[in-house]
């Protein structure tokens, strides 16, 4: 599934392609992806204007000029996909490759801007994405979004606000990481090498990260600022997966030739003076990489 920084590079190759176009007419190709479209959703688009696009967590934010908020979420399989004078482009490319194969394009925006008319087409050929449309105001108490936790770049994500959550807790560390109602947005990937950057071991206990008293171990601090750095320098490179991902320019990210830890199992660790080698184990199904001498 498209991590954080995916989404966040799919949003900006979206955004000149969608933000001030009126939407002409909103095609639905099928009755549902993953859940059905709601209810009149082609008719209650059309002829609406997009007024911007944003992101919470891995969830595309579609902002209309009548007050709603179209959500979309890519799933396993989606993708978007620009058309325009017959020229066609892909904002994000990620570990599966995604479909262009016209039998899944299931949405297509017909767009018309400035200069001239457009198409965005969303595909999916597993259907695991979704749609859903509500009212802007409404957002934060949505049931998709009123549980999350801040993001990992915000404000609101410091060490005392997760010595708050991780207090007297057994469960792993990155297990707590990846608890969206901690922290909304961090995936698999990105947690791996946080936790390697901070010399954290994802199977430590995440209650050892806090003083008896609730206060934030320096070591959490450390866990905090890795967190922001990781995910500011895979956003900045374009996102990343596990080959070359591609913006909606054409140019390329290569923050996954910096992977530390991910998918190098067997490896020697990066870290100066370690001479550990990287492991993999599996945590709550999913695969963890990390450096058994150096994060402890």
């Amino acid at each position: 599934m498209p991590e954080l920084p995916e989404v966040e590079t799919v949003k900006r190759g979206l955004a000149p392609a969608m933000e001030g176009a009126l939407i002409a007419r909103l095609e639905l190709r099928r009755k549902d992806l993953r859940f059905p479209f709601p209810d009149a959703l082609a008719d209650r688009v059309s002829g609406r204007t997009i007024i911007g696009l944003g992101r919470r967590a891995k969830y595309l934010l579609v902002d209309l000029d009548d007050g709603n908020t179209l959500i979309s979420h890519l799933g396993m399989s989606g993708s978007f996909r620009i058309e325009e004078n017959s020229v066609s482009a892909t904002p994000g490319e990620f570990h599966h490759a995604r479909s262009k194969d016209e039998k899944h394009d299931h949405v297509v925006f017909h767009l018309q801007g400035p200069d001239g008319a457009r198409r965005v087409i969303y595909n999916d050929p597993r259907r695991f994405g979704f749609m859903d449309m509500v009212g802007r105001a409404d957002l934060a108490a949505h049931p998709f979004f009123r549980d999350l936790g801040p993001e990992p770049t915000g404000n609101e994500l410091g060490a005392a606000y997760l010595a708050e959550r991780f207090r007297d807790k057994a469960q792993p560390l990155k297990s707590a990481l990846l608890d969206q109602k901690n922290i909304a947005g961090l995936g698999n990937i990105y947690v791996c090498e946080a936790l390697w950057r901070a010399h954290l071991s994802p199977l430590r206990a995440a209650g050892t990260l806090v003083t008896p008293g609730g206060r934030p171990k320096h070591e959490l601090d450390l866990l905090v600022a890795s967190i922001r750095d990781v995910i500011a320098d895979a956003i900045a490179a374009g996102g990343s997966s596990l080959r070359d991902h591609i913006q909606a320019d054409g140019s390329l990210g290569y923050f996954q030739h910096s992977f530390s830890v991910y998918d190098r199992e067997g490896e020697a660790c990066g870290t100066p003076g370690c001479g550990g080698t990287v492991a993999r184990v599996v945590q709550a199904g999913r695969s963890t990489f990390y450096c058994a001498a150096c994060q402890k």
